[in-house]
């Protein structure tokens, strides 16, 4: 009879085992609508505080290259001369008023300079709200993989539940029997308890990743995740050297650059800022002794005498200097930083490949053995239990590996991304 119930505890925990390697079973109903990282990634585009900062950067640059182009206002005038004075002039009885206006003439390519650097903080916000989408994308996948994650963990502690719930009963088996001490049914009583408070542990840690989720994206998740994502490797031979990285277009050099543009530009404005502008301008001057009226026309110009612009020049020249050496600084740290994303991405993906693959086959294979073995008495608990942690290590290891290669290929994408049209010029 204690051989029939063995026979019938192994075939139920391998028909367990099997259903683990087939894969988790899905939360919710399987005609549930996928929710995938694109649509998370969209969502996230249209909610996130940061875009709507990167456009209304785009449109202050926008409407401060209208201002720049802009001529500057003409000024009216108004003079009255021989007044309250003595003798013939005591009163405003030899009053003479003169009304006018001045023009403001810009010299020098003041306008062309200011429109210029208009241009150039323009080209750097359409930047800067690339690399702020960039950014948003680069954080959803993060979550997202990260939920995807959670919730395969879930389904992992589920089947290690249950398999400790089966090593429980057959050391109940053997403990009637009396082929075993009641150490052994205590030792599988403190397994399952681990295994079910694990299983609680997870599915916080689960509920907290999706809401970090939503929470993003500004809207509650109604379908499954996309489970499939994790499990997306490069293929298997892929060894040798790196690729030559080129940084050429992606949104940190075009970043370096627009603000070069912007520090050149700034040094034409300032060159133009020296030559003084003319202020001329017509009036009209009405003689109250003779009621005669007649024209007068004024011309103006400053003298550059306490501020001739040369220190605005060389503070200008001084800020192009800086921007260009930050260029060069700024191409050799992306550079560096896609060379280590890749070597990371890569040595990430070898890592799930061998988790996910042989390693857990042989855990799974491993721990099978031993509940066969532990039921049929050739081995003992401690081989069961130290087959079974293995497992559970190397599942978790599993998930852990495919999560870090997605997030790590998250990496390479976001510091590839590449710039608008015009943007890096």
């Amino acid at each position: 009879m204690n051989r029939i119930l063995a026979a019938m505890l192994a075939a139920a925990s391998c028909a367990t085992m099997a259903q683990a390697q087939v894969g988790p079973s899905a939360p919710v109903a399987q005609d549930a609508p996928v929710y995938t990282l694109d649509q998370a990634v969209s969502a996230a585009g249209g909610s996130a505080p940061a875009a709507e900062a990167a456009t209304a950067g785009i449109d202050a640059a926008r409407a401060g290259r209208t201002v720049a182009g802009l001529r500057p206002n003409p000024v009216v005038q108004g003079q009255v001369e021989n007044v309250i004075g003595s003798g013939p002039y005591r009163g405003v009885r030899s009053a003479e008023t003169t009304v006018g206006f001045a023009i403001p003439i810009e010299l020098g390519g003041k306008r062309g300079a200011r429109v210029a650097v208009a241009n150039a903080q323009l080209s750097r916000a359409e930047i800067q709200a690339a690399i702020i989408a960039a950014d948003v994308r680069l954080q959803v996948t993060q979550l997202y993989v990260e939920a995807v994650a959670a919730d395969r963990r879930v389904m992992t502690a589920r089947d290690q539940a249950r398999i400790a719930s089966d090593a429980l009963r057959a050391a109940s088996v053997r403990v009637q029997a009396g082929r075993a001490s009641p150490l052994e049914q205590q030792r599988a009583d403190v397994a399952r308890i681990n295994a079910d408070a694990n299983v609680e542990r997870q599915l916080r840690l689960a509920e907290a990743a999706r809401a970090n989720l939503a929470r993003r994206i500004g809207r509650p998740i109604d379908g499954l995740l996309d489970d499939t994502l994790l499990d997306r490797l490069p293929g298997v031979n892929v060894y040798g050297p790196l690729a030559p990285v080129n940084t050429t277009g992606t949104l940190a050099l075009a970043a370096a650059n627009a603000d070069f543009s912007i520090a050149e530009a700034g040094v034409r404005l300032a060159r133009a800022n020296r030559v003084p502008d003319l202020n001329v301008g017509p009036s009209i001057r009405r003689l109250e002794a003779t009621n005669d009226m007649a024209a007068v026309f004024s011309v103006s110009i400053p003298i550059p005498v306490f501020n001739n612009g040369r220190a605005a020049i060389a503070q200008a020249t001084a800020q192009r200097t800086q921007a260009d050496a930050q260029r060069r600084v700024t191409a050799l740290d992306i550079e560096q930083a896609i060379t280590d994303a890749q070597a990371q991405a890569a040595n990430a993906a070898t890592t799930a490949r061998a988790a996910s693959g042989p390693a857990l086959a042989a855990a799974q294979e491993a721990a099978r053995i031993a509940r066969i073995g532990y039921r049929e008495g050739k081995f003992g608990q401690l081989e069961l239990l130290d087959a079974e942690r293995t497992l559970a290590e190397t599942r978790v290891a599993a998930i852990d590996a495919l999560a870090n290669y997605q997030n790590a290929r998250a990496q390479v994408e976001r510091l590839t991304a590449p710039a608008p049209n015009g943007g890096n010029q």
